[in-house]
């Protein structure tokens, strides 16, 4: 019995005189991956956690580039210290990292480190593992077929990326509209100048595009329409020849205003004119619908109006001009 007891007195006055923490079977120490499982290039965290007596001091493990080969670390480490319960702390370290090799990896365990006076301690995590996966592009009874590379993603077209563009196609319609604006413009002032300079006479062109006309037989072949149509611009060109009125690019109303303006007076050619021009408008914008005693009258007046208004030449060989050969007959 003495023996016991002597011991017992011992190891009191052993843990009297030299106190030491016992932390060993407190302190734990877990390393882990968020997901077993990626592919190449996703980003992953990988977190060492140590659960301790906040009385401890421990130091944590601390990676640089690199878990282990091929296990890249992009950030961190992260650490959050949170309080747990019965005075204790969870200190976790965080990791951003990523893999662009395939292939099963496994990290050794991590250990924390415990330093007193009774010398350096290490509490060791469990291992820890990581797959990296390729992406599947085909099936896999055609592995052993060769691949074009897949082309990259194309990211939706923004507003920002498309503005741009939009300005410089406005401003270059722009350009282009005023290009022939200016164009058309110049156009008609040298059409302007060179149509005093025609060399046959506008009313023997006249005579000669009424005669064709007449020997169409439109009206006779139904085409009503057609033979005004054709009418009136023989009619509107001698005007644009003779008076130099743009008639052709004018209404009615607006030719006679012209007209008045280069002189031509309200006699009779100019009552002529207005009928001719009034009822051609009347089939060609209202469908009415002559009869053929109003087909051959219109095409007489049209020749009249001609006769009356041409201009007087003195040379020899514009002395005469073409005879009124009648209406258009039926």
């Amino acid at each position: 019995m003495r023996p016991f007891f002597l011991t017992y007195i011992l190891a009191f006055v052993l843990i009297t005189a030299f106190p030491f923490h016992s932390y060993g079977q407190n302190i734990n120490v877990t390393a882990s991956f968020d997901s077993t499982r990626i592919l190449i290039g996703d980003q992953i965290n990988f977190s060492v956690t140590v659960d301790q007596p906040s009385s401890a001091h421990l130091s944590l493990p601390l990676f640089r580039d690199t878990i282990v080969k091929n296990i890249e670390i992009l950030s961190g480490p992260q650490i959050d210290t949170v309080p747990a319960d019965n005075g204790r702390l969870r200190i976790t370290g965080k990791y951003l990292v990523t893999s662009f090799d395939t292939g099963l990896y496994r990290i050794a365990p991590v250990f924390a480190e415990l330093s007193d006076e009774n010398g350096i301690k290490r509490y060791y995590s469990d291992y820890s593992f990581l797959e990296v996966a390729r992406v599947k592009i085909a099936p896999p009874d055609t592995s052993a077929k060769i691949f074009d590379i897949v082309a990259p993603y194309r990211a939706p077209v923004t507003l920002g990326e498309i503005l741009p563009w939009l300005l410089i196609v406005i401003v270059l319609a722009a350009i282009a509209w005023l290009v022939m604006k200016y164009l058309k413009t110049r156009l008609k002032s040298v059409k302007t100048v060179l149509a005093p300079e025609i060399h046959e006479p506008s009313h023997l062109i006249a005579f000669r595009e009424l005669e064709k006309l007449r020997d169409e037989q439109l009206w006779q072949k139904g085409e009503v329409k057609g033979y005004y149509s054709r009418l009136t611009e023989i009619v509107r060109q001698y005007l644009e020849n003779r008076y130099e009125v743009d008639s052709l690019e004018m209404t009615t109303s607006e030719t006679l205003r012209a007209l008045e303006g280069k002189g031509l007076k309200k006699d009779r050619a100019y009552n002529i004119l207005k009928s001719v021009l009034t009822g051609a408008d009347l089939v060609k914008f209202a469908k009415y619908k002559p009869d053929p005693v109003e087909n051959d009258m219109c095409y007489n007046d049209s020749w009249e109006f001609v006769e009356i208004t041409k201009q007087q030449f003195t040379g020899p060989e514009m002395a005469g001009s073409a005879g009124k050969e009648g209406g258009s007959g039926s």
